[in-house]
């Protein structure tokens, strides 16, 4: 297993569809991973340490997590078939449970805990950075620090 660090979020164009881009610690590969509006939005929202007026649900999941006097120790990339990621919540406890990439990533940013990927994941899904590439996520960074979860939301349809 590969530490990864959660670079941020962006909406990929044309198709808009969000995507959550991690980055190998101790190497050059980044793992961009498809996700959902909503988790995007969750992801955003932990990375920019916003507090909302009730609890929403990553929120509330670490909140029943801690109340059961347990910790998430991990979150573990697993696999990836047919396109589809798989993870795995490690708790101080010793349990573990199945989750999806990106519920698992909105729960590590809320806890601390650190985000971990398989090497086989890497090898299969994971993008080696050259120098443009490096240029690129430096873009994608300042992309980020301008960017507010609110710019996930689905506009109103048209009538």
């Amino acid at each position: 297993m590969r530490e990864v660090e959660v670079v941020g979020v962006r909406v990929e164009m044309p198709t808009n569809q969000p995507l959550v881009l991690l980055r190998e610690l101790d190497g050059g590969r980044y793992l961009p991973i498809w996700i959902g509006a909503v988790e995007a939005s969750a992801i955003a929202y932990a990375q920019q340490g916003t507090v909302t007026a009730r609890p929403l649900t990553h929120e509330l999941m670490q909140r029943i997590v801690e109340a059961l006097a347990d910790e998430l120790n991990e979150v573990q990339i697993i696999d990836v078939r047919d396109g589809i990621f798989y993870a795995t919540l490690i708790f101080a406890s010793g349990a573990e449970v199945e989750a999806r990439p990106s519920d698992s990533i909105a729960l590590a940013l809320r806890s601390g805990a650190r985000i971990l990927c398989a090497e086989d994941v890497l090898d299969e899904a994971g993008i080696l950075a050259t120098t443009d590439e490096d240029e690129e996520i430096e873009k994608f960074r300042e992309f980020l620090d301008e960017i507010s979860p609110e710019d996930f939301e689905k506009p109103p349809p048209e009538e």
